[in-house]
């Protein structure tokens, strides 16, 4: 698995996965932005914003003294929505990041292999089916439960979402 964070992997999965998973014309953009917020005004919320947070797995890499860890609670942020009558959905994505145990230095994005980037986007699809073409949402057979398999405890004090009091895991 890659320590290194590569947007292009997910806006490519997305853009592969949008033409299996969604039988509408609309097109999707698939941006980033690293300062992306949890909480939607009143005004976001009436243009049709939509948040989905996500635990997914990743690995990290420390730029100060290159020791590598892997975790099963890295956050991923998604804010999305369809515009009505432009036939135009936006995805933003914001990932974050976990500070090295060693160094404490400065919060490391994470890396992440094609196959979980593929779990959490084909969780995103079904959220945008659900909320924004009324579909109902399908069970995919893996519950969030039985995905979770963590060997050591969550680490708020390295955790970026968790600094910012939005991490969506809770202990």
């Amino acid at each position: 698995m890659n320590t290194e964070w590569i947007p292009t992997l997910w806006s490519d999965t997305f853009d592969e996965m949008l033409e299996e998973e969604l039988d509408y014309n609309d097109s999707w953009a698939f941006q980033f932005n690293y300062s992306l917020q949890e909480n939607l005004s009143k005004e976001e919320r009436k243009r049709g914003w939509k948040i989905y947070c996500h635990s997914a797995y990743g690995r990290f890499r420390c730029g100060t003294c290159s020791k590598t860890w892997p975790s099963f609670r890295v956050i991923v942020l998604f804010r999305y929505r369809l515009r009505s009558g432009t036939a135009r959905g936006t995805v933003i994505m914001r990932p974050f990041g976990q500070a090295c145990r060693r160094c404490n230095g400065d919060f490391e994005l994470p890396g992440f292999s094609t196959e979980e980037v593929e779990r959490v986007l084909l969780k995103l699809i079904g959220k945008i089916k659900k909320n924004c073409y009324g579909e109902e949402e399908e069970d995919d057979g893996n519950s969030s439960s039985s995905e979770k398999v963590w060997t050591k405890p969550h680490e708020r004090s390295l955790c970026e979402a968790c600094s910012q009091g939005i991490c969506c895991v809770e202990d």
